[in-house]
């Protein structure tokens, strides 16, 4: 089979779901002699992948870049760093030892399906994790001091060098374990005081069951937590190992390129067709106690709906595959609970219930057919919003776009599928009936998806031409069009909300907004993913994705690293240090000649003016102040580096923060004609009995809140700058 059948599984998909492989890495075991007994060892199908993967990286990765001896030491350290990210538990010693065994061949052992290296360093770092764990667990027996003034823990050791003794590394062992004991503390000192605030206050609570289930000292949390991670490690499975060694590999040419094993495949699958396989219902850790897994909503109409026998609020305390044994998921993440309970359609999976405050002799199982969940609430979704200026509202659409989907699959198979662009045509014609002043596109938080869905969806709203350039590793030029022969769903006033967590199609679709001139961009400047991935979805093992094309905008500049950059700046809620510009081993920004096409509008002789005036309304705006002055309160926590080891000047630390906090909440509710909370406690309380309610509700039921919506009537605002701009009636 030709590499190049196998590589074109699936038609160009912009990926960028910044799908994170779900499988926490499970910590260590029991007893230290159960680790070294367990030897895990790659099956001949995960060798296989193994061999497939790295030719295919070899040869058909968009930077032509080799896996030889370079390229297998960098390998080695994204390995390494993936295991240790702290460099805690790693020797420099041993290190070395890895390096000077493994670092120039790890490539080609690769390409030869040889897993036994970092399978022999996986099976060292969980005897070294056993370890770890085993030592913090005596050291909790001992009274341990946490009031160390002047003595600090890095909390940042990424590119910190290893210890280069045992004695070197308990000594921070020992910080990390009183760093942990002063923070839960607090935290029980603090939950404390919310649960007092609530007994004098029930109403704080506005229904919720806001009440603690567990009654723990700090040390009993800590031995807990630590007994929990020592257990986790008699369920790591080969496919972990592989996740942790291919998406090294992978990570060496982009950080797009990843491996996913099946279970996390089924999950990859899921979020570019809006439909997955299992019984329908969605869970969640249960409060205050992270043991039980509880469900939270069921799916109307699917398996766990039409059995009548699963109810909301059930504990989930044990799985069985159809024909096997029953597996206790007491202490289980709810991740791998997931992971367990989903698999294809028309298989059998039993699930063992306990009901809310029933006793164990009270637990049943129930046995469900698997079947395809169609997530409806997780597709476009359309609304109206007012805005009332000089005594005159004015009515403008808004469109939700969670991301680029089309079922590749369903298509392929000749069978019904959903698409957004159909999605979002029928939401243009809806709105457009209404007699609106204008459509906002919402695409913030939009990770990507499918190419063909954005030429489509661009369509809609302009007339024709070229709507993206892309360049393949060879240096060739091709260009997406939209064919659709100038048909134009809508041609009234546009605007496109983006912030950071806008990615790839989103950004894709924003920058010809902008670059044709037919809307304004509005946010803050998008992720930076300008690169194409096919999906690799007929490999041995598991699936892909493999970065083979960049994305150029029609104006010839990549919107690869510097991302969209809005023609109208409001504040950026996320981490700076979020987005592809932050990202390891990112591709770089360049430019390739521009593209003929012919603008629409004339947005750009607008942009200073309309931006100041978007300024002066955000700068007396209550919701825009509030999160301006949360973002400064978050990067001064974000900006430390190290933290003290005693309690009292931590506790100083915290409570300056949470005043803060405290203060910028209260002055908004003051402004909006709201109650101020009385103290830090109420406002815990509020904020915890909010999104308890919220997450109950189903997606398309969940109101905005007053922050978020706040980005959306500015937006609207906006627009009817720009339409009064273009009169000459704008003041």
């Amino acid at each position: 089979m030709k590499l190049q059948t196998i590589a074109c599984a699936v038609a160009i998909a912009t990926g960028g779901f910044f799908f994170t492989h779900a499988i926490n890495e499970a910590i260590a075991a029991t007893e230290t002699t159960a680790v070294t007994k367990q030897a895990i060892v790659p099956s001949q199908e995960q060798a296989l992948v193994s061999r497939q993967l790295a030719t295919l990286v070899d040869r058909q990765h968009y930077l032509n870049q080799r896996l030889d001896a370079k390229t297998s030491a960098r390998i080695l350290d994204f390995y390494l760093d993936s295991l240790d990210p702290d460099h805690s538990l790693f020797l420099a010693s041993e290190v070395e030892s890895y390096k000077r065994k493994y670092g120039s061949n790890l490539g080609a052992a690769l390409k030869a399906g040889d897993l036994s290296g970092p399978y022999a360093i996986h099976a060292q770092y969980r005897d070294r994790l056993t370890q770890f764990y085993t030592y913090m667990l005596d050291e909790l027996k001992k009274p341990q001091n946490l009031k160390q003034a002047n003595v600090y823990i890095e909390t940042d050791r990424e590119k910190a060098p290893y210890f280069a003794n045992e004695a070197a590394q308990r000594q921070h062992w020992n910080k990390m374990l009183v760093s942990q004991l002063i923070n839960l503390t607090i935290s029980k000192e603090e939950e404390l005081a919310k649960q007092k605030a609530l007994k004098a206050n029930p109403e704080l609570a506005n229904g919720q069951d806001l009440t603690s289930s567990e009654d723990l000292t700090p040390v009993q949390t800590l031995t807990k937590r630590y007994m929990r991670q020592l257990e986790r490690i008699s369920r790591v499975k080969s496919d972990d190992v592989l996740d942790k060694t291919l998406n090294a590999m992978t990570l060496t040419y982009d950080p797009h390129s990843n491996y996913f094993p099946p279970v996390d495949a089924m999950e990859l699958n899921r979020q570019t067709t809006l439909q997955l396989e299992g019984i329908g219902v969605s869970i969640r850790p249960e409060r205050g106690n992270e043991d039980y897994t509880k469900i939270e909503t069921i799916v109307e109409g699917g398996p766990a709906s039409k059995s009548g026998q699963v109810k909301s609020g059930d504990r989930i305390i044990g799985v069985a595959q159809d024909g096997e044994k029953m597996v206790d998921v007491i202490g289980w993440p709810s991740n791998e609970i997931v992971g367990l309970i989903r698999g294809k359609r028309g298989t059998k999976v039993t699930i063992r219930l306990l009901g809310s405050g029933a006793s164990m002799s009270q637990a049943r199982n129930v046995t469900i057919t698997r079947d395809v969940i169609q997530e409806e609430d997780a597709g476009v979704r359309s609304r109206t919003v007012n805005v009332t200026r000089d005594g005159q509202q004015y009515t403008f659409g808004v469109i939700e776009i969670p991301s680029f989907y089309l079922n590749y699959r369903a298509r392929r198979a000749g069978t019904e599928y959903r698409s957004v662009s159909e999605d979002t045509n029928n939401a243009l014609k809806t709105l457009a009936a209404k007699n609106i002043s204008g459509i906002i596109i919402d695409l913030r938080n939009n990770p990507g998806g499918s190419l063909e869905e954005v030429a489509r969806m661009l369509g809609q709203v302009i007339k024709s031409g070229p709507v993206v350039q892309i360049r393949d590793g060879n240096g060739n030029v091709s260009v997406f069009e939209d064919d659709d022969n100038g048909a134009q769903t809508y041609a009234g006033p546009l605007a496109v909300m983006v912030n950071l967590a806008s990615a790839s199609a989103s950004e894709i679709y924003s920058a010809a907004i902008q670059d044709y001139e037919r809307g304004i961009v509005i946010g803050s400047t998008t992720t930076g993913k300008g690169t194409a991935q096919v999906q690799l979805d007929n490999l041995a093992h598991g699936q892909a994705t493999l970065t083979q094309r960049k994305f150029y905008r029609v104006t010839g500049g990549s919107t690869q690293n510097k991302g969209v950059i809005p023609d109208v700046k409001l504040v950026d809620i996320y981490n700076e240090e979020f987005g592809e510009r932050k990202a390891k081993n990112a591709l770089e920004w360049d430019t390739i000649p521009t593209a003929p096409f012919k603008r629409e509008g004339s947005i750009a002789p607008y942009v200073k003016r309309l931006d100041e005036l978007s300024q002066a309304r955000v700068k007396v705006d209550p919701q825009f102040n509030y999160l301006e002055q949360r973002k400064d309160i978050s990067k001064k926590t974000e900006d430390q580096k190290r933290v003290v080891l005693d309690i009292d000047q931590r506790k100083a630390e915290l409570l300056a923060l949470e005043k803060q906090t405290l203060d910028s909440e209260n002055k908004r509710r003051q402004i909006a004609g709201q109650k101020p909370y009385a103290n830090w406690e109420s406002y815990q309380a509020s904020m915890e009995a909010l999104v308890e309610a919220r997450a109950k509700m189903k997606a398309n039921q969940r109101p905005a809140l007053p922050e978020e919506e706040a980005f959306v009537t500015e937006s609207a605002n906006v627009l009817l700058d720009y339409a009064k701009l273009q009169k000459g009636t704008a003041k």
